[in-house]
């Protein structure tokens, strides 16, 4: 079999919000090409499509069946991960979903088998832990600049995406709440410092039944909430550190905070949900806390793409793998589990933690 050679084609299914910045990188990327948008309503796909000089849109099969595309972006609401991934699977294609993975255990770990069976790959946001601030943060904690790493803290609050989102109601539904939609940005940087979660307990509260849609064609329309709004949880890593947590959508007041404490300092992380941002250190015997590095934006959502692109040619493991994503989700899960229990609970599963991006890696160089 001839090897392959140039950029790998992409096709995305879901033509929503989130497509448009991955439509900008994987358009701009050497190495993927994006040959085909797919939506359940095919005009919102060839909208889109025609918006990023994509010359081929329509529903679900047009992705499905086209002849050049390698890996399908499923970027579908998160009810729809699980079923549109495995069709993709299916039609014999890698599948990049994004988070989370799916909604329940049992529907991703079919997932899982199902691709292992076929030979090929599962991906899944988020890749901001590729971004170079996540990277460059994981660099210095393995230098031991901070000394022995013990604990963290994680706070993500505001008052609610309905303020902005123009349909907002999946956010408030099973697969999202801050949990859900937030937690896997935090959770999965913390897997890549600490390693796997052992065990969590939480509390989760709901603010309203209802919110308003605040933008948009449909401003005003009122829509329910079926998922706490609001979640404290602690959780113990496999390695030993412990978290606490707070996911928020109920707070006027907006934070986004991942802070590391280690033996010597403490560092505050870039945003996880970002691809880049300043690291700061305040050392134990340091009266006032350092920028020690501020890390550029290399690239943006995407970038889990790109780097699975180019291991699937090259023949090597992709970093934003699916049994990393899995096990994020059975923390989620666990975390839900646990709100009910009223008690600590263990954590199954497990995942091996991607390895750092080479220093000379470039998501603008051809490689292919």
């Amino acid at each position: 079999m001839a090897e392959q050679r140039g950029p790998v084609g992409v096709g995305v299914i879901g033509a929503g919000v989130i497509s448009d910045t991955y439509l900008d990188n994987l358009g701009r990327f050497p190495d993927t090409e994006v040959l085909a948008v797919g939506d359940l309503y095919p005009e919102v796909a060839k909208a889109r499509a025609s918006e990023h000089g994509v010359s081929t849109a329509g529903d679900v099969d047009t992705v499905l069946g086209h002849p050049g595309i390698e890996i399908v972006l499923n970027l579908t609401i998160p009810a729809a991960h699980a079923e549109v991934a495995q069709q993709v699977i299916a039609a014999g294609k890698h599948v990049w979903n994004e988070k989370p993975l799916a909604l329940d255990r049992e529907a991703a770990a079919k997932l899982l088998e199902q691709a292992d069976a076929a030979g090929l790959r599962v991906g899944c946001a988020p890749d901001t832990i590729l971004g170079e601030g996540l990277q460059a943060a994981r660099r210095v904690v393995e230098r031991g600049e901070i000394g022995v790493p013990l604990t963290a803290l994680v706070l993500f609050q505001n008052p609610g995406p309905e303020l902005w989102h123009p349909n907002p109601a999946f956010l408030f539904q099973a697969g999202a709440g801050p949990l859900f939609d937030m937690g896997p940005y935090y959770l999965t940087a913390l897997v890549q410092l600490f390693g796997p979660v052992a065990a969590v307990a939480a509390i989760g509260s709901t603010s309203r039944k209802t919110r308003v849609i605040g933008s948009g064609p449909r401003a005003g329309q009122e829509f329910d909430v079926t998922v706490p709004s609001h979640v404290s949880a602690s959780a113990r890593f496999a390695s030993g550190q412990s978290a606490t947590m707070i996911f928020s959508f109920d707070s006027p007041v907006r934070r986004t905070l991942l802070e590391v404490t280690g033996t010597e300092a403490t560092m505050i992380h870039p945003d996880p949900n970002t691809f880049g941002g300043d690291i700061v250190v305040q050392a134990r015997t340091a009266s006032d806390p350092t920028v020690i590095l501020s890390a550029p934006e290399r690239s943006t959502r995407g970038t889990g793409v790109l780097d699975m692109a180019r291991a699937i040619r090259a023949g090597r493991p992709h970093r934003a793998h699916g049994r990393l994503a899995y096990h994020v989700l059975d923390v989620m899960i666990s975390i839900s589990e646990a709100i009910d229990a009223a008690s600590y609970l263990p954590v199954e599963s497990s995942a091996e933690v991607p390895a750092l991006l080479p220093d000379d890696w470039d998501p603008d160089a051809p490689t292919l």
